[in-house]
């Protein structure tokens, strides 16, 4: 039995924070628009005696009480500032937005931005890259943080996607030079970020 889960109700997966008698544990589920039988399965598995829910899309699924995202960021940080002391502003990578939340000098948010455009960068932008390029997130992660980057456009996920198909198609290997997203940050992201205070310190979830 779980002592504790919070859990986070994404567009495309669901997250789990876990505590038990071991320790402290995450994971993640892609729920492919199943939320409910997703959810359902992860608390039968392991009932917890305590239970958090957040999420921007689908908290609002469940009979429950839920904390909204910015409130769960903020607890979230709190918990985190020790490791990660005088971050400036918050990257929440998910699934279908991109959000940047600014903060002050206490840890609490004090301003949102968002991209404006369209869903480009976003979570499932990368993962229909990755599925494209025949790997799976463990092994993207492990290409960007090893490999060199590789060139693509950085204004349209769309000019990005035919940079990552003619790598592809030219034989462009995965490693060490990964073509696509695996080692380039989401086109979306200077909607968030080219503005003021673009040199802040940054600490990107989701």
């Amino acid at each position: 039995m779980s002592l504790s889960i919070g859990i986070c109700l994404g567009a495309t997966t669901i997250s789990v924070a876990e505590r038990t008698a071991d320790g402290l544990q995450y994971r993640r589920l892609a729920h492919d628009g199943r939320v409910a039988a997703t959810l359902r399965q992860i608390l039968d598995e392991r009932p917890p005696t305590r239970l958090g829910i957040t999420g921007r899309k689908f908290r609002h699924l469940v009979a429950l009480p839920t904390v909204a995202e910015p409130e769960a960021v903020e607890l979230a940080y709190a918990h985190l500032r020790h490791s990660y002391p005088n971050m400036e502003a918050i990257v929440s990578a998910g699934g279908e937005t991109f959000l940047l939340y600014l903060l002050d000098a206490q840890g609490r948010i004090c301003g949102v931005r968002s991209g404006n455009k369209c869903a480009a960068g976003t979570g499932e932008f990368f993962l229909q890259q990755i599925r494209r390029m025949e790997l799976d997130i463990d092994q993207a992660v492990a290409l960007a943080q090893s490999a060199e980057a590789y060139p693509v456009a950085g204004r349209c996920s769309v000019f990005c996607k035919s940079d990552c198909t003619h790598a592809l198609n030219h034989g462009v290997e995965k490693g060490p030079s990964p073509p696509a997203c695996a080692r380039c940050w989401p086109p979306a992201s200077p909607l968030c970020c080219s503005r003021p205070r673009c040199n802040a310190s940054c600490l990107q979830a989701g």
